[in-house]
Order: structure tokens, then sequence, then C-alpha cells
């Protein structure tokens, strides 16, 4: 398992944990203090691996040799870079959300600063996009960089679509969700490997709650994990996120179609973090998927 991240230790830990106590397999942990002894290693044969999975190369770019050595030895990946890439589209998957049926925000796709500098909407989009609305980058994506709230002219739009100029821009209208019993029906879904997971979530104080069967039954929310299972089908990935709004129409809205690297670190040691059940879950289902999956090599 390849990562940059230093707060993913305690999640690639328990994957490994898993993955040797249930299943006899050994996990190398490949981070930047060994990356380049781990290249030269897996290229003079001393190390081999039959499964890889990579969550340091969408943000290290130095993690892509290993990816390539992988991909050149037909080693299996959780997911290729390539798809990783087309699911980090958020103007991609906005047109494949919604040819596919799912519901989205009134959307506005721009081409990026440099293509289309003045770049001016009509008092009719603008009032289809509300009196306040959304901005953001389709490709710069993680932790809500280039996301701007509040927007409500083209002079906003002019402004802040330059911060990354050679990035195309999703102008949304402003999703409220319904409010009851203390609760805003604002979610997070997770895919993966065939598991299908959903938390409450608060994207204002970056804050995941367990929803739990009770919940499901009581608010009728069992729509909710087929809709995450329908997006794997769309996106082919087997492990993303997704924030899924309820309106006060009873319609589940997709807000952020993709996170196609998702945050694990566990709520019991970060306060915005994922429930440890849930993480559990995932990473008990990464190991199982990398013991069928893993590649069988022959002497």
């Amino acid at each position: 398992m390849a990562t940059d991240w230093e707060y993913d230790r305690d999640f690639v830990e328990l994957i490994a944990r898993v993955a040797f106590y249930e299943y006899g397999l050994r996990t190398h942990v490949v981070e930047p203090a060994n990356l380049q002894e781990t290249i030269d290693r897996y290229r003079d044969g001393s190390l081999d691996f039959n499964f890889f999975y990579d969550r340091g190369s969408d943000t290290s770019p130095e993690f892509m040799e290993l990816n390539d050595l992988a991909a050149r030895d037909n080693v299996p990946i959780l997911d290729s870079m390539q798809q990783l890439k087309w699911a980090s589209d958020k103007a991609t998957m906005h047109l494949e959300f919604i040819a596919n049926g799912l519901r989205a925000p009134y959307t506005i796709i721009i081409p990026p600063h440099t293509k289309q500098p003045a770049l001016y909407l009509s008092e009719v989009d603008l009032a289809k996009l509300g009196s306040s609305f959304i901005i953001k980058p389709a490709n710069t994506t993680g932790g809500g960089i280039g996301v701007i709230e509040g927007a409500e002219t083209n002079q906003d739009i002019l402004k802040f679509r330059q911060e990354f100029k050679d990035d195309k821009y999703l102008l949304q209208e402003r999703i409220e969700p319904l409010a009851k019993d203390g609760k805003r029906f604002w979610f997070r879904g997770f895919f993966c490997c065939g598991l299908v997971t959903c938390s409450w979530w608060d994207p204002r104080l970056h804050i995941y709650e367990l929803l739990t069967p009770e919940h499901v039954e009581m608010y009728r929310l069992e729509e909710l994990y087929s809709l995450v299972e329908k997006i794997s089908r769309i996106i082919r990935l087997n492990f993303f996120s997704t924030e899924i709004a309820l309106n006060g129409q009873g319609q589940f809205i997709f807000i952020d179609y993709v996170n196609e690297v998702c945050d694990m670190r566990l709520k019991s040691k970060h306060g915005d973090g994922v429930p440890d059940q849930i993480v559990t879950q995932i990473a008990k289902k990464i190991a199982a998927h990398v013991k069928v999956n893993k590649k069988i090599r022959t002497c």
C-alpha cells in the first residue's frame, strides 16, 4: 500500500492487520521515506508484490513510477489511475449522473479562464442559479480547495475562476436539505468492493454521525444505498464516497459527485473523522478483496 499522508497510518495499519490475521497476507507500506528504496528493490527483484493499493500518486506524482511498474507487470490495482482521474472530473461526473437519471443541483459548466477569459452569464442564467450560488473547479479537488460559496454576480465568477485558470468550473445552485428532528438530511455514502455504507454528514462542520438502521427505517432512507450502488456501476471504481442531500420534496440530490480517494481518519482520534465502525468495515472489505483478486504467481 502506498500513501503520502501521515494521517493514513491508522487506516493502512488496520487493513494490514486484517489482511495478515484473517487472510495470511503480508503488507509492505510505501511512504515518501522509503519510496525510492521500494522502487529499487522491486526493480532488482528483492521485493515483489501481488496487489497494489495506491493512495499516494494522486497528490504526489513521484509515486507514479511504482504505479507504472505494477501496471507493467499486471499486478492487480484497487483502482487504476486512469479511472480515478476520469471519476475526479466534476464536470464529467455531472453529465454522467444526469445522463443516468440521477438528480444534481442546477449547474452551468464553464470553460477554463485561459480559453475564455471574458465570460458573462445572462440575467436569465444567473436567476436560474439563485440569488446565491456555488463556484467550484472541476478537477482541483480535496478539502474544498477552490470552492466558493455565496457567489452572487458575474464579477464573482470572473474573479474566482482565475484561481485555477486552466480548470473548468461548475456554477451550481445552493441546495438546502430537509431539516427535521434536529437533523439536516445530508449524507456521505461510501462504496467499497461491493459494500455500501452511509452516514450523516454536516458539510458546514465536516462532522460525521453514524446512520443507524433505526434512522434508515424511521426516515425511509433505504434508497440512499441503492443510489450509491448505482453510482458504482456508472463510474466503475472499487472505492469512493459521495455526498447526497435529501430536500424538502423528498428527492435525493447528489452534491459532491465522487471523492475518489477517501479520507479514512478515525472519528475516535479526530473530531471530523469517519465513524470507526465504517472505517473498520471498509478495511475488512479491502483485505477480502485483495485475497480474492491478488495476482497468482507460478514457479
